[in-house]
């Protein structure tokens, strides 16, 4: 960060440009419409979206498992996989959509929420055998890998939607 500074690449927090060769940075605060225009331009993706696009691919995964292996196993496997991700990403999204101003409990509370996520997601990777009737490991750890790669579809996603508006 010292050197970013250095080479007066990072505006300085009392608005004094920094004078490095011919580079000079000033630190502007933005206004509320500029503010508002940004806000436009990179809408936020829902994180209950993501947790329906997890749950659409655990089901697509789960058909797929059932048309390659003939095996309900399977793609009763797959379902647990998928659910183990979706059902957890949903209490996580239940508690960061609940809104609050105060950064620090935002950021507690975040780190509750997750830990509760992997808690949850833990426990039911525990009882999985216990609760499929034969378990199909690869079936579930892969549906369980691409619900979690859904995420990364949703960020391109996002970012594909905002290419399209400029």
């Amino acid at each position: 960060m010292t050197e970013m500074i250095a080479h007066g690449d990072a505006p300085q927090p009392s608005g004094e440009p920094t004078e490095v060769g011919a580079q000079e940075a000033v630190f502007k605060p933005w206004s509320k419409e500029q503010a508002q225009t940004w806000r436009k331009q990179n809408p936020q993706v829902s994180p209950w979206r993501v947790v329906l696009a997890q749950f659409v691919a655990g089901l697509v995964c789960a058909a797929v498992a059932w048309v390659v292996t003939e095996r309900g196993a399977a793609a009763w496997s797959a379902l647990y996989g998928a659910a183990a991700v979706v059902l957890p990403s949903a209490l996580l999204a239940r508690g960061m959509t609940r809104g609050t101003r105060n950064p620090v409990a935002a950021a507690a509370g975040f780190m509750f929420w997750e830990m509760l996520k992997i808690g949850v997601a833990i426990a039911m990777l525990v009882i999985a055998a216990r609760v499929v009737a034969n378990l199909s490991w690869p079936a579930l750890l892969v549906t369980m890998v691409v619900c979690i790669k859904v995420n990364w579809v949703a960020l391109l996603w996002r970012g594909r939607r905002t290419d399209k508006k400029a």
